[in-house]
């Protein structure tokens, strides 16, 4: 998928995928990761999301990372507030109150950026790719993501292969982390809106098995 395919989508504000809420899952299992309460914590393909703010309220530090720039300023003006803005070469980077935003690719992480970086919330990341770029982005994850870092990831199931949001099942979640996390499935929801008729929800702990540091 083409960067343009997003942008496209933020420009004409096509952006079913964004809660208006915070994520339930998110409120009810982020306590079960095993890291400490200020934790520096990553949201990849974060959009303008609600959950950054709940995360920042439990005291981490958080940093999102968008390819739109859009959805970046849409997230401090709606909260009425004007971030401090640098470039790093590859990301403009937006900040206010403990939420930095990074507008740019994901593929252009390097680890420096994420060296204390302790757990990862992907709500609508590896949801919103196609098989081969999730592939690549789970690889690009664990290969910059440091040690004993812990993943909340939630997906969808449903038939078919239309997307995005496409369909991620619990085989193909334990076999892309599978040789760094370890899979464990701590809930799945039968979705009953009719837009999401016939889809479920799952949400996973991903804990990083890797004894180096």
């Amino acid at each position: 998928m083409e960067h343009a395919f997003w942008h496209d989508r933020w420009a004409k504000g096509r952006i079913g995928f964004h809660q208006a809420e915070v994520n339930e899952y998110l409120k009810r299992y982020w306590g079960s990761l095993d890291i400490p309460a200020q934790a520096e914590v990553l949201v990849p393909l974060c959009g303008k999301s609600l959950d950054m703010l709940w995360l920042r309220e439990q005291k981490c530090s958080v940093l999102g990372v968008e390819l739109s720039e859009r959805a970046c300023r849409d997230f401090y003006a709606e909260q009425e507030v004007l971030p401090e803005e640098v470039s790093n070469g590859r990301f403009l980077c937006l900040n206010r109150d403990g939420v930095a935003l990074w507008c740019g690719d994901f593929f252009d992480l390097e680890r420096g950026d994420v060296e204390n970086i302790q757990g990862v919330f992907d709500r609508a990341a590896l949801i919103a790719l196609p098989p081969v770029m999730r592939e690549r982005y789970v690889q690009h994850l664990c290969e910059i993501l440091p040690a004993k870092a812990q993943i909340l990831l939630v997906t969808l199931e449903f038939e078919g292969d239309q997307g995005p949001p496409f369909s991620v099942p619990e085989s193909e979640v334990v076999e892309l982390f599978a040789g760094r996390f370890q899979v464990a499935c701590l809930g799945r929801t039968q979705l009953t809106s009719d837009r999401d008729r016939g889809r479920t929800e799952a949400v996973y702990k991903l804990v990083d098995i890797r004894s180096g540091a």
